[in-house]
């Protein structure tokens, strides 16, 4: 039987190789050995659009901005790049794959700017006591920790 301390000693070691091993493993397993075919991902991008055109006929147009409307559509077109991506062996997002999603959202979602909010400061009232309550409450805790330290005959 081994003592508890040749464990201790031993467990370092076992940790390391583990690390080293899943290191190795991850590294060299997920490799891409195939270099991007960029005109084949360009060649099959457009049957996603295409699809993703069909089911927004679906939506009324003036609810295109309301992504609720149209999220499971969204989500099949943004799966179907992917896949597709994969299939031409490149990854995804990758910089042509994003020009072909954002020439989409230029056709169908190009009217769906936000209105930019106009941040107004509060009332003075309001303003006033927002400040002044904090810096109450902070004057009192600090008076209230002065006089228990002066008065340590009560803690004792």
């Amino acid at each position: 039987m081994e003592a508890p301390g040749c464990r201790r000693r031993q467990l370092p070691v076992l940790l390391l190789w583990v690390n080293g091993l899943m290191t190795l493993g991850f590294a060299g397993a997920h490799q891409q050995t195939n270099l991007c075919n960029e005109s084949l991902m360009l060649e099959k991008l457009p049957a996603c659009g295409k699809s993703f055109e069909e089911m927004m006929k679906k939506v009324d147009s003036k609810k295109w901005c309301n992504l609720t409307e149209f999220i499971m559509y969204y989500d099949n077109f943004t799966q179907c790049t992917e896949r597709e991506a994969n299939n031409a062996s490149c990854f995804w997002p990758n910089p042509l794959a994003e020009g072909f999603i954002t020439g989409i959202h230029k056709q169908f979602f190009s009217n769906c700017t936000s209105e930019k909010v106009h941040w107004e400061d509060p009332p003075d009232e309001i303003l006033t006591t927002l400040i002044l309550i904090p810096v109450m409450l902070t004057c009192a805790m600090i008076t209230l920790v002065v006089w228990c330290s002066k008065r340590s005959d009560i803690l004792v």
